[in-house]
Formats: structure tokens, sequence, C-alpha cells
């Protein structure tokens, strides 16, 4: 059931905001585009956000912005009050919407989502602004905030160990051996594989013709996902665990004919027999870590970009995020 919580409006009267199924953050539907009055200084924030759909629409915006900045908006207009005239919006209701959204909302609020509904702000202000509706613009003082995501985890070079050996205590055990969690973790910490790769991995993607130098490849069917082909050396002593594996589960097409999902919780499992607690091992994790051990250990950078499968363009966040998790 819908839940509603007052909400300050700049005029000091109060407006609750829905959360729960009705909430209009979800609420895709906009209004058909028509021929609406001006707006003029003492129009409501309800009718310039109505104008503005319709400017968007107009000028050709991509239906997923239009949303988005549709979406946003309704919730500015819910925090503010709908009846609240464009000339009594000012920085500071700005400022106290932004500090709500990260802090008294309730609800969580990423960097990411943040920027961008710091820049609809910027953008619809500077519209009603730039049309001659209201003399001054109150989001343009408003500072930018780039999205910038937090530092992926890896594993310590203690925790690898410990992760190998409970691996390993699966592939040895006497009672019920299971090749899987040996070979899942082994690929993982070698190729830097994503979830998505591994899962597609086919038998015939595994090449042990030659056992001192047994080859994993990556294919993407797609043109545009060429970059991301490529080919891995794996370490010789992940043959027999292979074809232990082979022989266990006797796969058909596909190397790991389970879910992706069950793939991480045969990491996720390994990950608590090791004892390793403060993360989740899982595919990312696995995924830096390769990473940042092949970066230690001198591989060069192009190289490592390839077996990573990244474009130029992506290579340059994820190499910055490297050098941070390396100590550079």
């Amino acid at each position: 059931m819908p839940t509603a919580s007052s909400t300050p409006r700049p005029d000091g009267s109060t407006s609750p905001e829905v959360s729960g199924a009705a909430s209009t953050e979800n609420q895709s539907e906009a209004p058909e585009v028509s021929r609406l009055p001006p707006l003029r200084a003492d129009s409501t924030l309800e009718a310039a956000i109505t104008s503005f759909h319709e400017y968007m629409v107009r000028k050709g915006f991509s239906d997923n912005t239009i949303k988005a900045f549709r979406n946003d908006l309704k919730i500015v207009q819910n925090f503010l009050g709908a009846d609240t005239k464009l000339h009594q919006v000012s920085t500071q209701h700005l400022h106290d919407f932004l500090e709500w959204l990260q802090h008294a909302r309730g609800k969580p609020c990423s960097a990411k989502t943040l920027a961008r509904r710091i820049t609809t702000l910027k953008v619809f202000f500077g519209w009603v602004h730039g049309i001659g509706v209201i003399g001054t613009d109150p989001a343009e003082p408003v500072v930018q905030q780039p999205a910038r995501t937090p530092l992926p985890t890896i594993l310590r070079d203690d925790e690898i160990s410990k992760l190998s050996r409970a691996a390993q205590d699966y592939l040895w055990d006497r009672n019920q051996a299971d090749a899987r969690p040996y070979v899942l973790v082994n690929l993982l910490l070698q190729t830097g594989m994503k979830k998505a790769e591994c899962a597609s991995l086919l038998i015939s993607d595994i090449n042990l013709t030659q056992p001192q130098s047994p080859e994993v490849t990556v294919r993407y069917p797609e043109e545009r996902h060429a970059h991301k082909n490529r080919s891995v050396i794996l370490h010789p002593g992940i043959v027999p665990a292979l074809n232990q594996y082979l022989e266990q589960y006797k796969p058909e097409h596909h190397l790991f004919e389970c879910t992706p999902r069950n793939l991480e919780y045969v990491l996720d499992e390994v990950g608590h027999k090791a004892g390793i607690h403060r993360l989740q091992v899982g595919f990312e994790t696995l995924r830096w870590t390769c990473a940042v051990r092949d970066y230690r250990t001198g591989v060069p950078e192009e190289r490592l970009r390839q077996k990573m499968g990244l474009s130029k363009i992506s290579w340059r966040e994820t190499r910055e995020k490297i050098f941070q998790l390396a100590g550079r």
C-alpha cells in the first residue's frame, strides 16, 4: 500500500510524496503533445514540466531521454509542490532537494543517478530561463557532480592462495570429488573473463591439444563486438582438472551447462569455504584480481587490454582503476 510523507514546498507549505507501487518515479506515461498556453513566471511547476515534455518531443529527444527527464522532474515536482510558481524556485530550494535525495528520501541514490538528476535540473531550468520565462536560472549555480564509480574490490595475495586451496579441496575430496569449483576459479583467475563470456563458453572453445599450452577462446558472434574476441593461454596445471571435469559432468555443448546464477553460487561457496568474508567472491572480483595480478607481473598494457576484451575507449577508465588497485 502506498505511503505518504510530507516534504517542504518553496512557499512553506507541505506536499506529500507517494512511494510504493504507485510511485511517480516509476511512471513512464507522458501526456500527449498538445498546444499549451505560453509559460509565465507565475506558471506552475507542473505546467512547465508539461511544456518541457512537449518541447523534448518536438526537438526529437530520444524516448529514453524523455522518460528519464520526465521521471526525474516528477520527483522534483513532488518535493517542491506541483503548484509552486516558477519564480518562487530558488537555488537554495534545489540544493535542499539534492540534499534530500541523498540523505533523507530513504531510497539509495547512486553517484550516476545523482549526476543525471543534476543534469535534469540544469537542462530544465536552463530551458525555462532561456525562453525568457524567468529572469535568472536557479540551477546555474548548482555544481555538477561527476559520476565516479567506486573502485572494485580484489583479493589479496593470501586470499588468492586460500581460495585456490579451497577449490583444490573439492577436487581431491575422497567422498565426493567435484572438479567444477577448481576449473571455474582457476579459469577466471587466469583469464579475467566476464560472467556472460564464461557462461557462453563452448566445449570447442577449450583447446587441450597442446597440454603444455592449453588455450581458451572467447567468441562474440556480432561484428560490433569483434574487439572482444580473443584467445588466452592457460596454465598447464589446469589440464588434468579440465579432463576430470569433462569426464564427471559430460557437457554436450557449453562447458558449463548450468545457469550463470549457479556458477555464482559455486564461487560464493568456495569463497566461504576459504574463509573469505570481507567481500563476496564473484565474477567481477576475480576479473579485477586477474587484471591487477597481470599488471603487477609486467604484462604490457596493450596485451592486458586485449586479454580483458576492452576497446581502447573503455580501457582508459579501466586502466586508471588498475593503476589505483595496484598501488601505483
